[in-house]
């Protein structure tokens, strides 16, 4: 009876140390079930069970650190300050980098059905400076007696596009560090990139904050690294290029492998089963469903 009570003790531990150490993120909050990169996304995912969340930034003409997937206004999702859609051909005219905050605010980012998440939830909303998340989810978490998340930044940017699109290397993760220091954030914020420039630049600057790599097509674990020129704290790769294999070779480097964007049940426990150490998901919910 003993024996038998003490093993469901160390199963019952066991199961809740992984659900604490699984890193459940949620990208852009919640995208498949609220409007990306805006407030309510973020506490919806919050509400889902999420301990990282992930939010794109980009820097508007004035400075600011402006939550947005792309440096410019998404057809998808956008719709002028008058009300009218903006089309695929003129999105890059409004150019996040060439407006001040004031005039990016105006535009609405929740209202227009998303033709790929057909089921999310319309609202009118705007992308709001990442200082003002913050304290929205901050506040959030504290009158709900939440936990407090992660917070997943990620450099949104065009390849090729320092000076047009985005400021230098430099320049954009200063302006992040600003904040992350002033929210007094440093242990909780993790940046992430496809650029290994605003990585690098971190890293020599402020070695002590967690860096992922995110990678979009088939590369070598062992030459990323050896490219990036440290090891990061996280790799975060499409999810498609990952097997047994990479996920071995993460841990054996003392790299946490967190796939992105996963949000099929079946993706889901495929990858469960390989160990990865977290997830990045458009729906959190489906996570409960695949457990």
């Amino acid at each position: 009876m003993f024996k038998t009570s003490l093993f469901t003790f160390i199963l019952l531990w066991a199961l809740q140390l992984q659900a604490q150490t699984f890193i459940l993120t949620g990208h852009q909050g919640a995208r498949g079930i609220m409007p990306e990169n805006t407030i309510p996304g973020m506490l919806k995912a919050l509400d889902l069970g999420v301990n990282m969340l992930n939010m794109g930034v980009v820097i508007s003409k004035d400075e600011k650190v402006v939550l947005s997937h792309e440096p410019y206004f998404n057809n998808e999702i956008s719709l002028k300050p008058d009300g009218k859609p903006i089309s695929f051909k003129e999105e890059k005219k409004y150019n996040i980098f060439k407006m001040d905050y004031e005039e990016v605010r105006k535009f609405d980012v929740g209202s227009k059905v998303h033709a790929r998440f057909p089921g999310q939830m319309k609202i009118k909303a705007y992308k709001p400076l990442l200082n003002e998340v913050i304290d929205s989810v901050e506040l959030y978490v504290k009158k709900r007696k939440l936990p407090k998340p992660l917070y997943n930044i990620e450099t949104a940017l065009i390849r090729n596009g320092d000076g047009e699109y985005q400021p230098d290397s430099a320049i954009f993760i200063e302006r992040i560090m600003e904040i992350v220091k002033k929210k007094k954030l440093t242990k909780r914020v993790v940046i992430q990139s496809l650029d290994i420039r605003t990585l690098q630049y971190l890293h020599i600057h402020y070695p002590k904050i967690k860096t992922a790599l995110m990678v979009d097509e088939k590369k070598d674990f062992e030459e990323s690294l050896q490219v990036l020129g440290f090891k990061p704290d996280y790799y975060s790769p499409y999810y498609v290029l990952v097997g047994k294999g990479l996920v071995d070779r993460c841990h054996e480097a003392g790299v946490k492998i967190i796939p992105w964007t996963v949000n099929s049940v079946k993706d889901f426990k495929y990858l469960l089963n390989l160990g990865v150490d977290g997830i990045v998901t458009d729906y959190p919910n489906v996570y409960q469903m695949a457990r």
